[in-house]
């Protein structure tokens, strides 16, 4: 059976990532402890390219933020689906939960489940 992979793009204020890294943290060792094989952040870095869709251009991000680019992995989708349940209900995420907390716009994150095609 293939992994199955929850696929992240989030405009991040530049201001906010040191924040951002902070929470980014956090959640990784929630996933992880209820199950996630692996959890990736990875904040932009060579984002100007020509001939293509850039990153900041498809997550709409402004002159003052980058992109972060992230997933998670996991043993299949009906184990993704079990650890999100688990996930959402650990009391570390309460913090998570409030938009007030967060550093960046939670409505412009892009987001999709996907099954691995190559591995």
């Amino acid at each position: 059976m293939s992994q199955y992979v929850d696929g992240f793009v989030i405009p991040v204020p530049k201001a906010n990532i040191e924040d951002y890294r902070k929470l980014a943290e956090l959640a990784r060792q929630i996933w992880l402890d209820h199950g996630a094989l692996d959890y990736r952040e990875c904040v932009g870095d060579d984002l100007d390219q020509e001939k293509t869709v850039t990153f900041q251009k498809a997550a709409g991000a402004n002159p003052d933020e980058t992109v972060v680019f992230a997933w998670i992995t996991y043993e299949s989708r009906e184990r993704r689906d079990a650890i999100n349940t688990a996930v959402m209900n650990d009391p570390r995420m309460a913090p998570m939960m409030t938009s007030t907390t967060m550093p960046f716009d939670c409505n412009r994150m892009i987001y999709g489940g996907f099954t691995t095609l190559v591995s």
